[in-house]
């Protein structure tokens, strides 16, 4: 990530960042702001969100859907050059398949290093996760012990797995008001587990209190796949 001749002069950096970098004002979307704030979205129905900043550092927050079928809670500390994440959540799929998510990860912001390719500000992000839930399994006809199903016949399957992910969130600032945002990755972990996502965007700051967004993204994993398309507003108390 950073050019080995750097080293001593990012450590230097590290120890005078707090009052140079993350005092300035941050984006409304920026992942590494710690804020209180409520929001309202639709994605094939309403969720509500909600984050509050304990202190200067330190943040909760937490969203929901209409039906509290899906939901996350999670927590944020904020530190030098970045933000460390922890976050539980469920996700629902089709045929009664869900997966219940535990992760803890980082969010760095490259501006702090100067580097802000096209005017973007990219947020790398990395760290540990496990997924438990059911997954939907086909039957192989070898395998069948009742003898009322049929082989291409699927079965909901307890399932787990530790693993890592990685990827990068980005915030592109096209007006005062206007900003785009995209953001990709990946995951693996033990059990042949595997997925990756991948969205974008577009934000529009209506005051230094409200904002509003509709976004899109993709996902694909062992448990299943998710198209969704996400309008949303939020406001801003601090």
């Amino acid at each position: 990530m950073k050019k080995k001749l750097l080293a001593s002069t990012l450590l230097t950096m590290t120890l005078l960042l707090p009052a140079l970098s993350f005092a300035q004002e941050k984006h409304h979307d920026d992942p590494t702001k710690i804020v209180t704030k409520l929001g309202v979205g639709y994605n094939d129905g309403l969720t509500f969100s909600g984050s509050i900043g304990l202190d200067e550092v330190r943040m909760i927050n937490a969203s929901i859907d209409e039906d509290a079928s899906e939901w996350r809670i999670g927590g944020s500390w904020l530190f030098d050059i970045g933000i460390v994440n922890f976050n539980f959540s469920r996700v629902d799929y089709e045929n009664d398949v869900y997966k219940n998510n535990y992760s803890v990860g980082t969010f760095i912001p490259l501006s702090i290093f100067g580097f802000t390719p096209g005017g973007w500000q990219i947020f790398p992000m990395a760290g540990y996760n496990y997924n438990d839930g059911n997954q939907l399994t086909e039957k192989n006809a070898p395998t069948l012990s009742i003898s009322n199903f049929n082989a291409g016949d699927f079965v909901l399957i307890p399932s787990s797995s530790h693993g890592a992910y990685l990827g990068a969130f980005g915030l592109k600032p096209l007006t005062e008001n206007f900003s785009l945002i995209a953001l990709a990755g990946g995951m693996a972990g033990s059990n042949s587990y595997s997925g990756y996502w991948a969205g974008g965007g577009l934000s529009y700051k209506i005051n230094n209190q409200q904002s509003f967004g509709i976004f899109g993204i993709i996902s694909d994993d062992d448990y299943g796949q998710r198209n969704d398309i996400a309008i949303s507003y939020s406001y801003q108390f601090n």
